[in-house]
Protein backbone atom coordinates (compact mmCIF):
# COMPACT_ATOMS: atom_id res chain seq x y z
CA UNK A 1 0.00 0.00 0.00
CA UNK A 2 1.44 3.40 -1.11
CA UNK A 3 1.44 6.58 1.18
CA UNK A 4 -1.04 9.07 0.17
CA UNK A 5 -0.21 11.79 -1.85
CA UNK A 6 0.22 15.33 0.17
CA UNK A 7 -1.36 17.93 0.64
CA UNK A 8 -0.12 21.45 0.16
CA UNK A 9 -0.86 24.85 1.10
CA UNK A 10 1.51 27.14 -1.10
CA UNK A 11 1.86 30.86 -0.72
CA UNK A 12 2.27 31.92 -4.04
CA UNK A 13 3.07 35.51 -3.88
CA UNK A 14 3.27 37.40 -6.73
CA UNK A 15 3.28 36.48 -10.80
CA UNK A 16 6.90 38.74 -10.85
CA UNK A 17 8.18 35.72 -8.82
CA UNK A 18 7.35 33.28 -11.54
CA UNK A 19 10.33 34.09 -13.40
CA UNK A 20 13.24 34.08 -11.01
CA UNK A 21 14.07 31.39 -9.39
CA UNK A 22 13.70 32.28 -5.44
CA UNK A 23 13.88 30.46 -1.60
CA UNK A 24 9.74 30.02 -2.00
CA UNK A 25 10.85 28.42 -5.33
CA UNK A 26 13.32 26.18 -4.34
CA UNK A 27 11.49 25.00 -1.40
CA UNK A 28 8.33 24.71 -3.57
CA UNK A 29 10.78 22.35 -5.41
CA UNK A 30 12.92 20.41 -2.93
CA UNK A 31 8.93 19.26 -1.93
CA UNK A 32 8.06 17.86 -5.23
CA UNK A 33 11.65 16.31 -5.30
CA UNK A 34 11.09 14.49 -1.56
CA UNK A 35 7.73 13.17 -2.15
CA UNK A 36 6.59 10.66 -4.49
CA UNK A 37 5.15 11.76 -7.98
CA UNK A 38 1.76 12.42 -7.93
CA UNK A 39 -0.67 10.13 -10.78
CA UNK A 40 -2.47 14.42 -10.81
CA UNK A 41 -3.08 17.35 -8.65
CA UNK A 42 -6.11 19.24 -7.52
CA UNK A 43 -5.61 22.95 -7.30
CA UNK A 44 -7.67 25.25 -5.36
CA UNK A 45 -6.31 28.41 -5.80
CA UNK A 46 -7.24 32.32 -4.21
CA UNK A 47 -7.72 33.56 -7.93
CA UNK A 48 -11.03 31.32 -9.05
CA UNK A 49 -14.19 32.51 -7.32
CA UNK A 50 -17.47 31.63 -8.40
CA UNK A 51 -21.37 31.61 -7.72
CA UNK A 52 -21.55 27.63 -7.68
CA UNK A 53 -18.67 25.28 -7.44
CA UNK A 54 -16.79 24.44 -10.65
CA UNK A 55 -14.23 21.79 -11.57
CA UNK A 56 -12.44 22.35 -14.67
CA UNK A 57 -13.23 19.46 -17.25
CA UNK A 58 -10.94 20.45 -20.14
CA UNK A 59 -8.56 17.86 -21.63
CA UNK A 60 -5.94 20.68 -21.95
CA UNK A 61 -6.25 23.55 -19.84
CA UNK A 62 -5.45 26.88 -20.68
CA UNK A 63 -2.54 29.40 -18.82
CA UNK A 64 -4.77 31.85 -17.73
CA UNK A 65 -2.51 35.40 -17.04
CA UNK A 66 -4.86 37.24 -14.44
CA UNK A 67 -3.02 40.23 -14.04
CA UNK A 68 -2.58 43.25 -15.44
CA UNK A 69 0.22 45.92 -16.85
CA UNK A 70 2.94 43.16 -16.37
CA UNK A 71 5.74 43.34 -19.12
CA UNK A 72 5.10 40.85 -21.83
CA UNK A 73 7.71 37.91 -21.15
CA UNK A 74 4.99 37.04 -18.06
CA UNK A 75 2.16 36.56 -20.98
CA UNK A 76 4.36 34.69 -22.49
CA UNK A 77 4.39 31.92 -19.89
CA UNK A 78 2.73 28.74 -20.37
CA UNK A 79 1.98 25.75 -18.31
CA UNK A 80 0.53 23.28 -20.50
CA UNK A 81 -0.15 20.57 -18.31
CA UNK A 82 -2.80 18.36 -19.35
CA UNK A 83 -6.43 18.40 -17.66
CA UNK A 84 -8.24 15.00 -16.34
CA UNK A 85 -11.83 14.76 -17.41
CA UNK A 86 -12.27 11.46 -15.56
CA UNK A 87 -10.79 12.58 -12.27
CA UNK A 88 -13.00 16.07 -12.70
CA UNK A 89 -16.06 13.52 -12.86
CA UNK A 90 -14.81 11.55 -9.73
CA UNK A 91 -14.81 15.19 -8.20
CA UNK A 92 -18.28 15.89 -9.40
CA UNK A 93 -19.48 12.99 -8.26
CA UNK A 94 -17.65 13.54 -4.70
CA UNK A 95 -18.87 16.86 -4.08
CA UNK A 96 -22.66 16.35 -4.58
CA UNK A 97 -24.17 17.39 -2.19
CA UNK A 98 -22.64 20.58 -2.61
CA UNK A 99 -24.03 21.28 -6.20
CA UNK A 100 -21.01 20.64 -8.05
CA UNK A 101 -20.47 20.87 -11.93
CA UNK A 102 -18.13 21.30 -14.60
CA UNK A 103 -16.64 23.94 -15.68
CA UNK A 104 -15.97 22.93 -19.89
CA UNK A 105 -13.43 25.79 -20.98
CA UNK A 106 -13.95 29.19 -19.71
CA UNK A 107 -11.70 28.79 -16.80
CA UNK A 108 -8.01 27.12 -16.80
CA UNK A 109 -4.91 27.32 -14.91
CA UNK A 110 -4.78 30.75 -13.24
CA UNK A 111 -1.42 32.34 -11.34
CA UNK A 112 -2.56 30.72 -8.34
CA UNK A 113 -1.77 27.66 -9.79
CA UNK A 114 0.62 27.64 -12.39
CA UNK A 115 3.49 29.80 -10.44
CA UNK A 116 3.82 27.39 -8.27
CA UNK A 117 3.70 23.97 -10.40
CA UNK A 118 6.21 25.25 -13.01
CA UNK A 119 8.82 25.21 -9.99
CA UNK A 120 7.59 21.90 -8.61
CA UNK A 121 7.31 19.99 -12.24
CA UNK A 122 8.18 22.09 -14.59
CA UNK A 123 7.79 19.40 -17.52
CA UNK A 124 4.60 20.13 -16.74
CA UNK A 125 2.81 16.32 -18.22
CA UNK A 126 1.50 15.61 -14.55
CA UNK A 127 -2.88 16.16 -15.09
CA UNK A 128 -4.01 19.67 -13.44
CA UNK A 129 -7.34 19.76 -12.19
CA UNK A 130 -8.51 23.17 -10.56
CA UNK A 131 -11.52 23.51 -8.38
CA UNK A 132 -13.16 26.71 -7.99
CA UNK A 133 -14.27 28.61 -4.28
CA UNK A 134 -17.69 29.16 -4.03
CA UNK A 135 -18.22 32.69 -2.69
CA UNK A 136 -21.33 31.65 -1.09
CA UNK A 137 -20.13 29.13 0.93
CA UNK A 138 -19.13 29.69 4.42
CA UNK A 139 -15.54 28.85 5.93
CA UNK A 140 -17.07 25.81 7.69
CA UNK A 141 -17.99 24.77 4.37
CA UNK A 142 -15.12 25.33 2.18
CA UNK A 143 -13.48 23.14 5.05
CA UNK A 144 -15.98 20.18 4.86
CA UNK A 145 -15.11 20.64 0.75
CA UNK A 146 -11.69 19.53 1.71
CA UNK A 147 -12.54 16.74 3.72
CA UNK A 148 -14.93 15.66 1.09
CA UNK A 149 -11.79 15.10 -0.99
CA UNK A 150 -9.85 13.58 1.05
CA UNK A 151 -10.06 10.61 -0.41
CA UNK A 152 -8.51 11.30 -3.55
CA UNK A 153 -5.36 11.57 -1.70
CA UNK A 154 -5.35 7.61 -1.31
CA UNK A 155 -5.72 7.72 -5.04
CA UNK A 156 -2.17 9.53 -5.65
CA UNK A 157 -3.93 13.22 -6.37
CA UNK A 158 -2.07 15.55 -4.73
CA UNK A 159 -4.45 18.46 -3.31
CA UNK A 160 -2.66 21.92 -3.73
CA UNK A 161 -3.91 25.29 -1.97
CA UNK A 162 -2.61 28.08 -3.16
CA UNK A 163 -2.93 31.26 -1.43
CA UNK A 164 -1.82 33.60 1.51
CA UNK A 165 -2.54 33.32 4.77
CA UNK A 166 -1.82 37.13 5.00
CA UNK A 167 -2.49 39.15 2.16
CA UNK A 168 -3.89 42.80 2.59
CA UNK A 169 -2.48 44.98 -0.42
CA UNK A 170 -4.82 47.91 0.77
CA UNK A 171 -2.49 49.09 3.70
CA UNK A 172 0.67 51.41 1.92
CA UNK A 173 3.58 49.71 2.23
CA UNK A 174 6.17 50.61 4.72
CA UNK A 175 9.56 51.18 3.22
CA UNK A 176 12.51 48.67 3.80
CA UNK A 177 11.81 45.28 4.94
CA UNK A 178 9.69 46.83 7.83
CA UNK A 179 7.08 44.12 8.43
CA UNK A 180 3.64 45.37 10.30
CA UNK A 181 3.00 43.47 13.52
CA UNK A 182 -0.15 43.10 12.85
CA UNK A 183 0.74 40.42 10.12
CA UNK A 184 3.10 38.54 11.74
CA UNK A 185 1.30 38.21 15.10
CA UNK A 186 -1.50 36.73 12.65
CA UNK A 187 0.96 34.45 11.09
CA UNK A 188 2.41 33.07 14.03
CA UNK A 189 -0.68 32.30 15.35
CA UNK A 190 -2.41 30.62 12.53
CA UNK A 191 1.25 28.43 12.48
CA UNK A 192 0.22 27.71 16.16
CA UNK A 193 -3.36 26.16 15.30
CA UNK A 194 -2.24 25.05 12.29
CA UNK A 195 0.35 22.16 14.39
CA UNK A 196 -2.10 22.43 17.40
CA UNK A 197 -4.72 20.98 14.54
CA UNK A 198 -6.99 23.78 16.02
CA UNK A 199 -9.62 23.50 12.76
CA UNK A 200 -12.26 24.47 14.57
CA UNK A 201 -10.14 28.50 15.32
CA UNK A 202 -9.13 28.31 11.65
CA UNK A 203 -12.44 27.84 10.38
CA UNK A 204 -14.05 30.70 12.63
CA UNK A 205 -10.73 32.92 12.14
CA UNK A 206 -12.49 36.15 12.00
CA UNK A 207 -12.93 35.81 15.85
CA UNK A 208 -8.51 36.03 16.16
CA UNK A 209 -6.85 38.73 17.17
CA UNK A 210 -5.64 41.19 14.38
CA UNK A 211 -7.62 39.03 11.33
CA UNK A 212 -9.52 42.07 10.42
CA UNK A 213 -6.20 43.31 9.25
CA UNK A 214 -4.86 39.91 8.09
CA UNK A 215 -7.66 39.24 5.64
CA UNK A 216 -9.92 42.00 4.55
CA UNK A 217 -11.12 39.76 2.06
CA UNK A 218 -11.01 36.17 2.55
CA UNK A 219 -10.10 34.29 -0.99
CA UNK A 220 -6.60 34.02 -0.16
CA UNK A 221 -6.76 32.37 3.13
CA UNK A 222 -9.86 29.90 1.67
CA UNK A 223 -7.29 27.43 0.12
CA UNK A 224 -5.80 27.02 3.09
CA UNK A 225 -9.19 25.34 4.89
CA UNK A 226 -9.44 23.20 1.79
CA UNK A 227 -6.23 21.91 2.49
CA UNK A 228 -6.84 21.56 6.27
CA UNK A 229 -9.99 19.47 5.72
CA UNK A 230 -7.82 17.05 3.64
CA UNK A 231 -5.03 16.07 5.34
CA UNK A 232 -5.26 13.11 8.11
CA UNK A 233 -5.44 14.56 11.56
CA UNK A 234 -3.05 12.72 12.88
CA UNK A 235 -0.21 14.46 9.97
CA UNK A 236 2.15 16.50 11.44
CA UNK A 237 2.22 19.88 9.60
CA UNK A 238 5.47 20.34 7.42
CA UNK A 239 5.68 24.22 7.97
CA UNK A 240 8.17 26.18 5.49
CA UNK A 241 9.00 29.42 3.67
CA UNK A 242 7.87 31.20 7.12
CA UNK A 243 8.19 34.55 5.84
CA UNK A 244 5.85 37.98 6.17
CA UNK A 245 6.71 40.60 3.60
CA UNK A 246 5.31 43.68 5.15
CA UNK A 247 1.58 42.84 4.69
CA UNK A 248 1.55 39.40 2.78
CA UNK A 249 2.74 35.67 4.65
CA UNK A 250 4.70 33.32 2.75
CA UNK A 251 3.83 30.67 4.78
CA UNK A 252 3.49 27.02 3.79
CA UNK A 253 2.15 23.63 5.17
CA UNK A 254 2.66 20.69 3.46
CA UNK A 255 0.63 17.09 5.00
CA UNK A 256 2.09 13.75 4.68
CA UNK A 257 5.48 14.31 3.70
CA UNK A 258 7.79 10.94 3.86
CA UNK A 259 9.14 10.86 7.87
Amino acid sequence: MTDPAIALFAAHGSPRDSLTETDYSRAWRAIANKTPRPRAILAISAHWESKGVLVTRAKHPRTIHDFYRFPQEFYDIEYPAPGNPDLAFAIEERLNAFQARADLDSWGLDHGSWTVLRWMYPDADIPVVQLSLDVRRSPSEHHDIGRALASLRDDGVMILGSGNVVHNLKVARPRGNEIFPWAQRFDDLVVDKVVAADDAALINYTRLPDADMAIPTNEHYLPLLYVLGARDRAEPPTVFNRRVLASVSMTCYAFGLPG
